[in-house]
């Protein structure tokens, strides 16, 4: 028996891919919560974190809280390489193509006029990976964005990201089942390996001394490790795996025809409210980073960094079962929305 889809697709045809392949029959899967209004001035977006898909993320998305279905009309577009979208798992086993966070806001973009006739985003939110095509959407497309909150996310890739980033994909391609640039077959001991890497990294230091992993009900280290990282990955296909994390490593809102490279240039084209919300304790999307970029926002309508409070490490901008952090996000995002 198949499980109904409860997402729609945009097929976006042969789209001409920023590194200059033809990718041919393009598909974007995305899911809408709420109702556009008449005006088409209340919708929300909401793009996908590294390995998520709408499934992962639509917790955010409930009555009364920050994305409320009941004022807005919330589109969820899965990023490109997560199993839904188009992907090396569903793409016929042809050589995947490398994909950039631009090609992925310029198909969302005609997602949002093309079948919804939307001129004007109240919000791009994202956490992440999604909180890095936040970004690029604010530089982009300056005239569409009202407001734009970053969490835990960046406007390019760090040089320290793009180690961390090393090292997982080193753990994973470790596995025998990776073969002449692809993986033949399920990298059982490469997932593992992969969430042993996250799991030093997504969490902080305080979070591990202060074993703050009790309060969840795992007995020890090693069962906390066992049970929420050790499978963390497998649950998706490695070769999308590796899509994304070309995606993130290769992620600059300035690598485009638009900006030539020039940092303060995208920056400076940003125009909406922005929201740079980081991770106190975040390990690789870093504070300062942002701390650097909300120099160079010269031309928002407004610009804040608001750090969230939490040991929690990257998670703290999924608090999925943390009621201290979402009050947080919650709170920063109202008031956002009220700029």
């Amino acid at each position: 028996m198949t499980t109904p889809r409860d997402y729609d697709l945009f097929d976006a045809g042969d789209v001409t891919l920023q590194g200059g392949a033809v990718f041919p029959r393009l598909k974007l899967a995305y899911k809408t919560y709420g109702t556009l209004n008449a005006a088409k001035d209340n919708v929300i977006l909401y793009p996908t974190s590294f390995s998520a898909q709408h499934y992962d993320t639509e917790w955010l998305v409930q009555p009364g809280g920050a994305l409320d279905p009941g004022k807005y009309f919330i589109i969820i577009p899965n990023l490109f390489g997560n199993g839904l979208s188009s992907s090396p798992s569903n793409s016929g086993g042809a050589p995947f193509p490398a994909f950039s966070y631009h090609d992925a806001v310029a198909v969302q973009r005609r997602l949002l006029v093309e079948r919804f006739g939307i001129s004007s985003i109240a919000l791009v939110y994202g956490w992440s990976m999604g909180g890095m095509q936040a970004y690029h959407w604010a530089a982009r497309y300056p005239e569409m964005v009202e407001r734009a909150a970053v969490v835990c996310g960046s406007a390019r890739c760090a040089p320290y990201n793009h180690v961390f980033l090393e090292g997982v994909k080193s753990a994973l391609t470790a596995d025998p089942a990776y073969r002449d640039g692809r993986f033949v077959e399920r990298p059982v001991a490469g997932f593992r390996a992969m969430g042993r890497v996250y799991a030093g990294w997504a969490m902080s230091h305080e979070y591990y001394r202060g074993e703050i992993w009790r309060e969840a009900g795992f007995t020890s280290l090693d069962n906390y490790l066992a049970e929420s990282w050790d499978g963390a990955f497998a649950r998706r296909d490695a070769n999308d795996l590796l899509a994304q994390i070309s995606i993130w490593q290769s992620g600059d809102i300035s690598r485009c025809d638009a900006f030539g490279g020039d940092f303060d240039r995208a920056m400076a084209a940003i125009k909406a409210h922005m929201l740079l919300m980081p991770g106190r304790t975040d390990r690789y999307f870093d504070m300062r980073d942002n701390e650097d970029e909300l120099s160079r926002l010269v031309n928002a309508r407004s610009a804040a960094l608001h750090a969230i409070p939490s040991i929690h490490g990257h998670r703290a901008g999924n608090p999925i079962n943390n009621a201290a952090d979402r009050a947080f996000i919650n709170a920063e995002i109202a008031a956002l929305l009220q700029r």
